[in-house]
């Protein structure tokens, strides 16, 4: 047998998995695409125009390099955020600054606190910088402040992951109660507050921001609101000295020429925004109304989706999750024990939404037959 390169012991051991399975991959699987694409939360109302026509006059200039600063975007940022330049990084989505927030501030066997059942990429960079997951049970459908609190101080850990409004649940905390959160932190101990269902959640659930705390990165995107999943574009907001130890470790010219421009157009455009937030806050009342017909309840939701309890147990929810798969409906579902009992279905738009109804009868129907 030919000799290969031998992988690092920590990359050796790790499994070859991935946080979730696309709905392409799942389509390939299938032989035939979704009627429904409502199971990665994505905005299904798209992009504003404004951001369209952007990208078309900047399609010509792909062949340069984008700015590596993003200094236009930053600066956009800033002034919107009332904070400086200095407090803002911007990177491949959310999911691409997680990876280098843990690989600043988590070392081989360093304890990292999140909740069980939380946004699954962050346990993924976690797990490939061989730090020690440590996991706090959800209480009622929420994250736990205090379990999250007393897990940080016990295991004396260097990072803690929250995010609000929650994914997978739609949840969310009150901005008051974040606040005490942040001040009974370790100073030693960097908070990931990831606020990527900002802009669709009630304006009481988002503390004042702080760029000269130390120990406090908020992350945004423009992959939910703004409709710019397919982009990959994120950013933090913190203190300076944390925001300048990025360039230490990121890709500097990571942040595409039409990603850029995309961005800019659609923070100019305010009034897509509003839209946007409007009809997902719409979507979010017709879908709790499709369950409820069904004689189940769904949580209510700050988030651009709704998830949805089935009534039973994890195995009967897989079963609906199953049987909508099979009737061309891609939805998701948590996995963790007490949150599985749940469905989470994206919004969309109105002819999705509308498969989506006329297909949960007959999967739930199913999924009960066994």
């Amino acid at each position: 047998m030919p000799q290969r390169p031998p992988l690092t012991p920590l990359v050796d051991s790790l499994p070859a998995t991935v946080p979730f399975v696309g709905p392409e991959t799942q389509e390939r699987n299938r032989g035939r695409p979704f009627r429904a694409r409502l199971g990665a939360n994505e905005n299904g109302f798209g992009p504003s125009p404004k951001v369209v026509e952007a990208m078309r006059a900047a399609a010509p200039e792909m062949w340069k390099y984008g700015d590596p600063e993003s200094h236009d975007l930053r600066h956009t940022l800033a002034a919107l955020h009332g904070v400086a330049p200095e407090n803002i990084v911007v990177g491949e989505g959310i999911d691409g600054l997680l990876g280098l927030i843990v690989r600043q501030y988590a070392e081989p066997g360093t304890p990292v606190v999140t909740s069980l059942g939380a946004y699954p990429t962050f346990n993924y960079h976690v797990a490939g910088f061989g730090a020690r997951l440590v996991t706090v049970p959800y209480e009622d459908d929420r994250e736990s402040l205090n379990g999250l609190l007393e897990a940080v101080r016990r295991e004396k850990a260097r990072i803690v992951y929250l995010s609000n409004p929650d994914n997978p649940m739609g949840t969310w905390w009150e901005a008051d109660e974040i606040a005490r959160f942040i001040a009974a932190l370790p100073e030693t101990t960097m908070l990931v507050l990831d606020e990527a269902y900002c802009e669709t959640a009630p304006a009481s659930a988002l503390p004042p921001l702080e760029p000269a705390r130390p120990n406090v990165l908020r992350m945004r995107t423009f992959s939910k609101a703004y409709g710019l999943a397919g982009l990959r574009c994120g950013y933090a907001i913190g203190e300076a000295e944390a925001i300048r130890a990025f360039d230490k470790v990121r890709n500097h010219f990571g942040m595409t020429r039409m990603t850029q421009a995309a961005a800019l157009a659609a923070l100019n455009d305010r009034a897509h925004l509003e839209w946007v937030v409007e009809a997902v806050d719409a979507c979010r009342q017709r879908l709790t109304a499709v369950a409820g017909a069904h004689g189940l309840a769904a949580l209510p939701s700050a988030t651009n989706f709704v998830t949805i309890d089935c009534g039973g147990d994890g195995a009967f929810a897989m079963r609906v999750l199953e049987a909508l798969g099979a009737r061309d409906v891609f939805v998701r579902k948590p996995m963790a024990p007490g949150l599985d009992r749940c469905i989470r279905v994206s919004v969309g738009p109105e002819p999705e939404i509308t498969v989506f109804e006329a297909e949960l009868g007959a999967a739930l129907e199913k999924a009960r037959r066994g």
